[in-house]
């Protein structure tokens, strides 16, 4: 498998991931304690299908920008970032906890190896280059984790603006 069919597969098993997260992380997240914030049901489904859409941009952007594109390096650094979120904080979280925190499956089973084969696949087939993944990579991550409480107060404000009487 190639790194460009790796980077729609990164975007499915990240869709299958963030479904698990958005049916059940809100109701655990009240118990979580320094694992994660107390979040509300639409907040947190607003702010994951952000991030499934912005992983199939990437994803878009890669196959057609090619080796060494804007697009490479944002599906590379979006595929770090879940290999991160794999340890931490699900696989963290479950052990500390001693109970299952959502997410923690799909993260094993499915973004682990495949986030893992993406950037294999990409430094192998010269889509993104170590010199520059060494920093650009970690940035991607960093860029990732300031929007989540952007779009985590956008859906809450957004969550207001439905649930507003007409009148």
């Amino acid at each position: 498998m190639d790194f460009n069919c790796l980077s729609w597969l990164f975007a499915i098993a990240l869709t299958v991931h963030n479904v698990e997260e958005a049916i059940w992380l809100p109701a655990w997240s009240q118990t979580a304690g320094r694992f994660h914030h107390p979040t509300g049901a639409f907040e947190f489904r607003f702010a994951v299908t952000v991030l499934t859409v912005m992983a199939y941009i990437a994803a878009y952007l890669s196959m057609t920008g090619g080796k060494g594109s804007m697009g490479a390096y944002l599906i590379s650094g979006y595929a770090l970032a879940m290999l991160l979120n794999t340890v931490f904080p699900h696989l963290l979280a479950t052990l500390a906890m001693r109970r299952y925190a959502p997410g923690t499956a799909t993260a094993i089973l499915l973004n682990f190896p495949i986030t893992s084969l993406l950037l294999y696949h990409g430094f192998r087939e010269g889509f993104i280059d170590q010199s520059e993944f060494i920093y650009l990579g970690p940035l991607v991550v960093i860029g990732i984790l300031l929007l989540i409480p952007g779009l985590f107060f956008a859906g809450r404000r957004l969550a207001g603006c439905i649930q507003k009487p007409a009148g």
